[in-house]
Parts: structure tokens; C-alpha cells; sequence
């Protein structure tokens, strides 16, 4: 049953007059009568009794609209209110991306955001490779795409807003290049490389069967990294997005079997949370 036709019935209840309901909904008579015909082929019965001098509800006419008048109304206010709170989304939103290419990625949502809060501009921006936190101590930022889990204080993390597998970067003459696969076991055979701040919590220093992983030295620029591992001067795990955006001649991105995935999602200060931020986070949590 279409909302319009539900309209045209709630409208034709209370004004008892095919002219009047048309004027008031700025559609034909005809349209009217067409409406009320199909809700009734709908219910089986008569909704209204007419007349060439009136027009009268049938007891089942007046049971639905009782019946369906307050949920409608529930349902026109909800929607008013929607609107009123999106026209009070306004300003700028300030978004920073730890991978740039995942701007990209979640374009669809972004997209959607826009539409739904069009008096809200959004500034994107990519984060800082050696300390991706930068721009939301710095206020440079609202809000921002990052690898979770993070555990930095004074952040909250709200939902995540895209998951891919991970896959290992090695140098293309590396053994591992000729494989269809690697598994977590295999970092405890080379080099481990990561980017210049502090790693992780959640990296470890072992591998699940305990053998020790070294870590070799952080690089400042994500093309600084590249570089190096094209060198053969170690390894690194990515997001399987990495090998779509960044492939190269000199690298290989083998897919691990048994690596977790890797999820990206929203992160903001806590003390910063905003209408924009909660408008922006709950796009997502809609999708």
C-alpha cells in the first residue's frame, strides 16, 4: 500500500468530498478516486459509501482510519523531524583518513551524508603516516578513519566503516612472492617494517606458535616504506586495499590465510563530539 494512497484515504476521511480532498492534496479528482479504488480492491470491501450527494465512511472505512490515522500522523512527525535536524547540520566536518584511499573505499556513505545534510561541507584530509593521531590532538580534525582497535586515551571509536583481509608486502623477488599464500607464522622469517610511531598495542611480538618477530626500523612516509620493502629490506602486513592503490613492479602483496581482518572505522576526541559527529557516525551505523 503506497503512502500517497494512505494520504489520499486519511484526507478523503476527513473532508467527506472528492473536490475538496483533491484541492487540499493538489492532485485531480480522478486521482483521488483511483487511489481510494485501489485500497479498497486491496481490503476486499467498500471503505466509503458515495452518493451523487455525499460521501460517507463504511464501518470498515471508519475501523482503518482509526486504526491507521495515528501511525500515519507518528510517521509524518518522525520524518519533520528528521528534516528539522538536518537542516541544523551545519558547518564543516573535518575528516582525516590514516589510508587516503580509503576516501574511496566508503565513498557510497559519503555520498549519502552529503545528500542527507547538504548545509554540511566536508574537508578531507590524510593523516600524518608517522602519527596518524596528529590531527585530532591538533583540533585539525572532528574525525577520523583509522586501523582499529585503538586504544589511545581521551578517543572514542564508533563504528567500523570498512573490512578487507590483509596481505603481506614483500619485494618481488622475495620466496614469499612465488607463494599463493603466507600465514602469521612467516613474520618470524624476515624483517618486520611498520611506520615511524609507536606500534600498536595489539601488534605482537611473537607469532601465535611463540617464535620471536623482528622489527626492523619505522619509516616516516608510507613511500618511504614502500621503497624499502621493494629493496628487500624487509616485509610488511597491509590492507589488501594496498595492493590495489599502491601496486608496483618491485612489490608483491601475497594474501595471508590466517591473519585476521583488518577493520578500519570512525574515531573522534571525547570531548569533542559534535552534532556533525554523531550525524556522520550514525550514516554509517545505518549501513
Amino acid at each position: 500500500m503506497e503512502r500517497r494512497d494512505v494520504e489520499v484515504f486519511l484526507t478523503l476521511a476527513e473532508e467527506l468530498h472528492f473536490g475538496r480532498t483533491a484541492r487540499r492534496l493538489r492532485v485531480s479528482q480522478a486521482r483521488v478516486s483511483q487511489s481510494v479504488k485501489a485500497m479498497e480492491r486491496r481490503i476486499g470491501a467498500p471503505l466509503f459509501d458515495r452518493t451523487s450527494r455525499r460521501v460517507a465512511l463504511t464501518p470498515i472505512g471508519r475501523r482503518l482510519e482509526s486504526d491507521i490515522r495515528p501511525a500515519f500522523e507518528q510517521l509524518l512527525a518522525g520524518i519533520e523531524r528528521a528534516i528539522t535536524a538536518g537542516r541544523g547540520i551545519e558547518g564543516t566536518l573535518r575528516l582525516s583518513f590514516e589510508a587516503p584511499a580509503l576516501a574511496e573505499l566508503i565513498a557510497l556513505p559519503l555520498k549519502a551524508f552529503r545528500a542527507r545534510y547538504p548545509a554540511c561541507e566536508i574537508e578531507i584530509r590524510e593523516a600524518p603516516f608517522a602519527d596518524p593521531f596528529a590531527p585530532l590532538r591538533s583540533g585539525e580534525a572532528d574525525v577520523a578513519v583509522m586501523l582499529l582497535p585503538v586504544t589511545e586515551d581521551g578517543l572514542t571509536t564508533g563504528p567500523v566503516v570498512h573490512t578487507e583481509p590483509m596481505v603481506l608486502a614483500v619485494a618481488a623477488g622475495h620466496p614469499f612472492a612465488r607463494r599463493e599464500f603466507v600465514t602469521l607464522e612467516d613474520l618470524a622469517r624476515d624483517v618486520v617494517l611498520r611506520a615511524a610511531h609507536p606500534p600498536p598495542a595489539y601488534w605482537s611480538e611473537t607469532t601465535p606458535e611463540g617464535k620471536p618477530i623482528t622489527r626492523g626500523r619505522a619509516y616516516g612516509t608510507f613511500q618511504e616504506l614502500l621503497l624499502v620493502i621493494g629493496a628487500g629490506e624487509g616485509i610488511c602486513p597491509l590492507a589488501a586495499h594496498a595492493e590495489q592503490y599502491f601496486a608496483r613492479p618491485g612489490i608483491a602483496f601475497v594474501p595471508f590465510r590466517d591473519a585476521p581482518e583488518a577493520h578500519w572505522g570512525l574515531v573522534w576526541p571525547t570531548a569533542g563530539e559534535t552534532g556533525r559527529v554523531r550525524a556522520f557516525a550514525t550514516e554509517f551505523q545505518s549501513t
